[in-house]
């Protein structure tokens, strides 16, 4: 039977954030569980593309059968979340770094110590939550993380498609304006790419852009777990190299065939990870954060 989840709640700005808890009596470790980039919600679902893997609900009720408790949480500005703020491009990495402090103080009600489980962009929110780092917070999960800036890790992935070759010049010409800080017109960007920046998401890229994550790791010193699939077409293995590098001390496991949704790739189906949410979790990633928690079984 799956694990029991009841929804929780902390203040945010201008309403409350909310999250689904997974208690699990006796527990010595919680995990807050952060999502990705977008309007992605607390299961690992959303709009884009039609994602729909239940990636992160697959975690949390895995994580309980280990004895490791959880907080996956909604992000200010959507779904449960909508409340704390109008717009959800009106935020920065350190917003987001600032609510997930909040909901390591909530998780500390489930378990003493606390893990921050950051998926992709998720990671890199983790890593500004560390650097300044709450009462009870243990280490850090980074899964498929970027190692890179997400300027540069963008140009990289939109480059991958030859199609859009013609648009690299312009392209590469945006994010280097976003990392200055400035932002363009919409009109006065070519159609194909008008939907990658919007003027919200523009507002929002300004700020994500000048983060560095190698920089940010290197702050941090205590127990981290990084956990990189290869067949990952969004993150490569290079940045999880990046990160390993940045924290000597983070241990580091590649998961074979495993995709960006922490699921076994599907040969001939390239987007089944990403919309089918009745396949499990690659079968190696839970024992592997069950059993990196498990050297750590004494709460810090």
């Amino acid at each position: 039977m799956p694990a029991a989840a009841d929804p929780v709640q902390i203040p945010g700005p201008k309403g409350a954030l909310e999250g689904e808890a997974v208690a699990v009596s006796d527990a010595v470790h919680a995990v807050v569980i952060i999502p990705g980039s977008g309007p992605v919600d607390r299961d690992g679902n959303g709009p884009p593309v039609g994602l729909n893997s239940d990636s992160y609900r697959l975690l949390a009720e895995g994580l309980a059968e280990h004895g490791v408790a959880s907080i996956r949480i909604d992000k200010r500005g959507f779904y449960g979340s909508s409340a704390a703020i109008e717009d959800p491009n009106d935020v920065t990495i350190g917003d987001y770094a600032e609510d997930v402090r909040g909901w390591v103080a909530k998780a500390r009600g489930f378990a003493p110590c606390v893990w921050l489980a950051g998926h992709s962009e998720g990671g890199l929110v983790a890593l500004a939550a560390a650097a300044d780092p709450p009462e009870g917070l243990c280490g850090l999960i980074l899964i498929a993380t970027a190692g890179r800036p997400m300027g540069q890790l963008l140009i990289e992935q939109v480059k991958a498609n030859p199609a859009m070759a013609p648009l690299m010049p312009e392209l590469t010409s945006i994010v280097a304006d976003l990392e200055a800080g400035r932002t363009r017109d919409p009109a006065t960007i070519s159609a194909p790419l008008q939907g990658l920046f919007a003027p919200g998401v523009q507002r929002y890229m300004t700020d994500l852009f000048g983060h560095d994550p190698v920089l940010i790791a290197q702050g941090w010193r205590g127990p981290a777990l990084i956990l990189q699939g290869d067949r990952d077409v969004q993150i490569k293995p290079l940045d999880a190299e990046l990160l390993a590098k940045a924290m000597p001390q983070a241990e580091r496991i590649d998961l074979p065939g495993a995709t960006h949704m922490l699921k076994a790739d599907q040969p001939g189906q390239p987007f089944a990870t990403y919309t089918d949410p009745a396949l499990p979790l690659h079968p190696e990633a839970l024992p592997a954060i069950a059993g990196f928690l498990a050297k750590h079984r004494k709460a810090e």
